[in-house]
Formats: C-alpha cells, structure tokens, sequence
C-alpha cells in the first residue's frame, strides 16, 4: 500500500515552487553531517536517500532544473521523517518542514486510487479525530482478540492473505480496549471528579494530586494510544499523581494530527490542532502532559503548523513529555521488583520525535537510573529510528525491516531482558523485532511508563 499516489511532474513542479521553503533549501551547506544520522542513506548508501540528497532533488525541482518524476516522488516517500538530521545539522536546516510541505504538494496534486482514497478518509477522518468511534474499534479488535475469533482465521489460514511483515505485526498487537482511560480510572474507583470546561460544553474529569499539588496537568489521551494502550494512560495518570500533580483529562480533546501531516494532510492537522488548543485552553493547565513521543512533537509544533497564532505558541510552550514532567515533580517512591527477581538489566530505545523534536533524551535515563535494583545498559544507535515512523511499517515494509533488524542485533548485544520506550509506534515496532528475531522469551519490549508502575504498584 502507498502512502501517496504518484502525482503528474509538472503540476507537482508548479505546486512545489510554491509551498517549498526556499530559505530553508538554500541553508543546506551540502556538509552531508545529516548522513551519518539518516537510517535511509545508511542501509542504501545512495545520495539520493539522505536528506542532504532530497534537499537537493526539491532544490533542482523548485529552481526547474529537474521535474519531480515518479523517482522523485519515491525518494520522498521513502523517508521515515525521524527528523535525526536535524540535531546533527550545523545549519540548523528545518528539514522536518520540507519534507512535510513536499508531501503535502503531492498530496494535493496526486490522484489516488479510489480503494486507497477511501482507507484514507476511513481512517484519517472517519476514525482517528473521533475518540467515540476509536473506542468502538478498539472494542470490536478486543473482541476479535479474546473471543477465538483470532484462532479460528489463523486455523483457517485466513491471516495468510495478508503480506507476512502484517501477519506479523498482528501476532503482536496488545489487548485492545473499548473503555479509554477515563472509563479505566472510574472503573477503578479511584478518586476523581467532574468539572465543566470554562466556555464550553464538553467536561473534563480532574484526578487530585497525592499531597499538596505542585501544578495542574492536562494529560494528552491521544486516539490510538488510548485503545491499544489504556493501561499505560491509566498508569500515565498514577505517576503524575505520585509526583504531585493535579490531573485534568478534557473530553474535547482529539488526535494530534501527527499521522495527517506525515500524509501531508497540513489543513486537517491544523484544524485538529486547533481543537486541542481550544480544550486544553478551556481547562487551565499549567502543562499537557504527553506519554507519546510521536504525539508530544505534533503538540510540541503547533506554533509551526500554526504560524503567527499567539494561543499556538501558548499551546506548544505547555507541552512536556512526561517524563519531564516526572523529574521536575517529587521522587517517585520506587521499589526494587521483586516480581523480576529483584535485579533487572533495561536498554532504552529513544523515539525519534522525543529526542529530536521535543530534544528530551535524559530525563527517560535519569528515571531509570534512580529504580533500585536496575541496570540501565545503554543501547547502541538508540538514537537511530527503529523503523516504525507512524505507519511507515506498513506502506515500507522492507525498508522498516531492514532497520529494524540491524536495530535488534544491537539490542540483543545488550543482553538486556527488557527494552524500554517511549512511544506507542515504537513500542510495536520493538514487539515485532523481539518477535521476528524469536527472543519472546528473554526479552520484553514495554513502555516506559508501565515499567515504572511496575516498580511503584508494590507500595499497594
């Protein structure tokens, strides 16, 4: 499945000339620094594949030296947009930005195929924006999970019409859950309370601090995460609590946009966007907590994707990855885990967005380094994408494979039983390479947030 379809060169040359940044284009030095970071470039080796080499493609195209050709089109397409040529960039060249407007240009000039049009607007309008509807979903695959559903198509080979990569990912996929965190925290009866949005008719349920509070956090569900990992949110919730912190959950909130402005979907980005900064703004936060690398960046550049909004700037300038959050509150009360025979040897992969958009890389290691009893055994190109960029494991599978499992051989160098992060993406992502790789039964992948609560649940 392509993520784009391919788009008539010279209307694209037309559209390119106009959305492309040129001031970001001609601040490319052509050092090539961005190469040694870029995983494309480092499993091709083609010039073109860099991000010094796309710069150089929408230059020739914008300058009209060149046509944005199907090749084009498919080194663009090609990216995993992780942005690690940005930190390496001694330019400090946005290529984030001009990766997204030249797939928002393709976007908007492409003609796709209508089974792909549809799964498009399904998914990205039909279903991500509306938490109602990802909640629906999540119920029906839970279903599909726990009713024998699952063993009846596997008996039946039903899952061998699918490309093995998605046989694969599905082997993997958590329990998913048709609650959310909100309805998880209620069933649990643990102490929260109602309050209505100032200027709006949507509530919010507010979680008090353990102790005196330190500050009022609005915690960022997002869509899929709080589906297929509602227990995370609900330890999200825990942690915050734990560390001091009041936490408010608006029901008006929605997707981030991440994955429409990936797709190059800018307007729709921008509208959720909008959205969010309206719910957060109406609860009166001090901070918006994100426990999701991919969407704290998304919040983190509202003020680019908005450009000369003030309540953007606002917004993004509230935004914090929790754990953040979680260094600058009070001391977690960690327990060593008995559960894991007391000793336990973590690696921690960085999500790409966290450590290169929101630039947060420490404060995850800082955390696993104050839990009595584990070793943090630092991982190889933990810095390095591990292949999962969105759904680019789905419309990239070999390319995403290819990373992926130079990724695990450096993982298992680690001899770590569990792999840490941050990120739902790429907490899949790690799950498929564990599996692909057969070390199901020496090596755990989890987030970060569950491990944790792991530690703090023995208080009772």
């Amino acid at each position: 499945m392509k993520l784009m379809a391919t788009a008539d060169p010279k209307q694209l040359a037309e559209r390119l000339k106009l959305t492309l940044d040129s001031d970001q284009l001609t601040n490319c030095m052509r050092c090539g620094f961005c190469q040694t970071a870029c995983p494309t470039f480092q499993e091709t080796g083609l010039e073109a594949a860099s991000p010094r080499g796309r710069i150089a493609l929408m230059k020739a195209v914008y300058d009209g030296k060149m046509e944005p050709d199907a090749l084009f089109q498919s080194q663009m397409d090609l990216c995993l947009g992780c942005r690690a040529c940005e930190p390496a960039c001694p330019s400090d060249v946005k290529y984030g930005q001009l990766i997204e407007q030249t797939r928002e240009s393709i976007a908007d000039v492409a003609e796709h195929k209508w089974p792909v049009k549809q799964l498009r607007g399904l998914f990205m309008e039909g279903l991500f924006p509306h938490h109602g509807r990802m909640r629906a979903l999540g119920g029906l695959l839970k279903l599909y999970q726990v009713s024998g559903l699952r063993k009846i198509t596997r008996k039946l080979g039903v899952m061998n019409l699918f490309p093995a990569h998605m046989r694969e990912m599905e082997a993997v996929l958590p329990e998913a859950s048709s609650d959310g965190v909100i309805r998880q925290w209620q069933k649990h009866g643990l102490p929260a309370r109602w309050e209505q949005s100032e200027g709006d008719a949507q509530p919010m349920l507010v979680i008090p601090a353990v102790g005196d509070s330190l500050g009022r956090v609005g915690l960022f569900r997002g869509c899929i995460m709080d589906v297929l990992f509602t227990e995370t949110n609900v330890n999200t919730v825990k942690l915050l609590r734990l560390a001091g912190y009041e936490v408010v959950i608006p029901t008006a909130q929605t997707c981030c946009g991440a994955l429409h402005a990936h797709a190059g979907e800018t307007e729709s980005a921008r509208r959720l966007t909008r959205r969010n900064i309206s719910a957060f703004g109406a609860a009166h936060v001090d901070y918006v907590a994100s426990n999701a690398g991919g969407c704290g960046a998304s919040l983190k550049e509202a003020d680019h994707l908005l450009h000369g909004d003030e309540a953007a700037a606002g917004f993004a300038a509230q935004v914090r990855d929790l754990s953040e959050l979680l260094a600058m509150g009070r001391p977690l009360p960690l327990k060593p885990l008995h559960a894991r025979g007391g000793a336990v040897t973590a690696t921690y992969q960085d999500s790409c967005h966290l450590r290169n958009v929101m630039r947060v890389s420490s404060p995850p290691r800082q955390l696993l380094g104050s839990m009595p009893g584990v070793k943090l055994q630092e991982l190889q190109g933990a810095d390095r994408c591990c292949g999962s960029a969105g759904i680019y494991n789905l419309t990239q599978p070999q390319m995403s494979a290819d990373v992926l499992d130079h990724k695990m051989e450096h993982v298992e160098r680690t001899r770590a039983q569990v792999i840490l992060t941050a990120n739902p993406g790429c907490l899949l992502q790690m799950k498929w390479g564990v599996h692909r790789h057969g070390k199901s039964e020496t090596i755990e992948a989890m987030h970060l947030v569950d491990f944790l609560a792991e530690a703090v649940e023995e208080r009772g």
